[in-house]
């Protein structure tokens, strides 16, 4: 059948009309990933296993950090960046992941539909936060930098929907309880509450220690001693610093008095005041000296803190600063006036203590300005 030819004119004066017409944009076609999947029931929350590629597990999920994020379900930790390279470099050497990534689905626009078996999850930027593998999957990100075909490959990947923060703290506490140590005080910062009032302190003063003893840049790496641990390893025990450590993190204790009752502001807290110690310490190559150090014993480190506790907290509240800079400025030891371990050779424990303290209480008062400094 032979097609009607219009005229010319006619033609022209359909384009023209057709030119003024404001066409709708068509909104892009949501993305899903459909693949076979396995629900279960942990309680009364409801999981879905599944695989996923790397990029689309990417795309998808953020990370919600307890503390600052004010978000339900954040439970996570600040990204530590020595551990992303290192991830990163074992991913980019041929390895993979064989535990899964744990997500919590948040956005409210779209949900992931579970129907006979098959899991649609919509690729939608952010909509989950990460409850487990965040570092796993900032490794993953940087080394898809280098090799681009990383991003296809598919990781073990378990969903759970709109979780409350305490359900996602559970969840979190509960992967890293078994997978490795996880901070036992730590379900205080998380759920706001303490299920083990007697014991909190310890368990807190306990994981301080840890994190000292085991973390490379503290300034007492491997000097804590631990029960079962090799002859030789450490030099402070683990029960004098949670003696010192004690009484002060209780929940109505001097740090609580502070507002420093999270466990990352806590340790932070020691940590720099330590190594202000140390920096004057490694000026004179002593810090690292058994031998030499006082600061390694017993008796030094419940000394140091003593005075932390008394003397050093107050005024770092009072300039809003806990920073090690702030600690060195409040110590300012002189050199070749430093306190050394000869100097507590014949003095019984408590001695030991007092000699240590009121060395750190001398130099905090030749901190002080002058007389007439002051204005009155």
């Amino acid at each position: 059948m032979p097609v009607r030819k219009l005229p010319s004119s006619a033609t022209k004066v359909g384009i023209k009309a057709d030119a003024k017409k404001k066409l709708p944009i068509p909104k892009p076609r949501l993305r899903h990933h459909r693949t076979k999947a396995l629900k279960s029931n942990f309680g009364e929350v409801v999981a879905y296993h599944l695989t996923m590629k790397v990029k689309d597990v990417i795309s998808i999920s953020y990370i919600a950090v307890r503390g600052r994020d004010e978000e339900e379900g954040a439970v996570q930790r600040v990204l530590n960046k020595r551990r992303i390279s290192n991830i990163r470099d074992f991913i980019l050497q041929g390895n993979m992941f064989f535990n899964t990534f744990i997500l919590n689905w948040t956005d409210t626009t779209s949900t992931p539909q579970f129907v006979d078996g098959t899991i649609a999850i919509p690729i939608i930027p952010s909509a989950a936060q990460i409850i487990d593998g965040q570092h796993r999957l900032a490794g993953l990100e940087e080394a898809i930098k280098d090799d681009p075909t990383i991003g296809d490959k598919e990781i073990l990947t378990t969903f759970c929907l709109r979780l409350t923060t305490r359900e996602a703290a559970s969840i979190f506490v509960n992967i890293n309880s078994e997978q490795k140590p996880v901070p036992r005080s730590l379900i205080y910062d998380l759920f706001g509450e303490i299920e083990d009032n007697q014991n909190h302190a310890i368990n807190r003063a306990t994981d301080i220690a840890n994190d000292l003893n085991e973390n490379v840049e503290s300034p007492l790496f491997s000097a804590i001693k631990f029960p079962g641990a090799l002859r030789g390893a450490g030099a402070i025990d683990l029960s004098a610093v949670v003696s010192a450590l004690k009484k002060p993190l209780e929940p109505n204790g001097i740090f609580a008095s502070y507002k420093l009752t999270k466990l990352q502001n806590q340790k932070a807290v020691i940590q720099n005041y330590f190594n202000a110690i140390r920096f004057y310490y490694d000026r004179e190559n002593v810090w690292d000296n058994k031998s030499k150090n006082p600061f390694l014993t017993n008796a030094g480190f419940i000394g140091a803190i003593d005075h932390l506790i008394t003397k050093l907290l107050s005024k770092c509240a009072e300039k809003k600063s806990f920073s090690e800079d702030e600690f060195r400025s409040l110590l300012d030891l002189n050199r070749g006036e430093l306190l050394l371990k000869d100097s507590l050779k014949n003095l019984g424990g408590l001695a030991q203590r007092k000699e240590i303290t009121e060395f750190l209480e001398r130099n905090l008062l030749k901190s002080l300005p002058n007389q007439d400094e002051y204005k009155f």
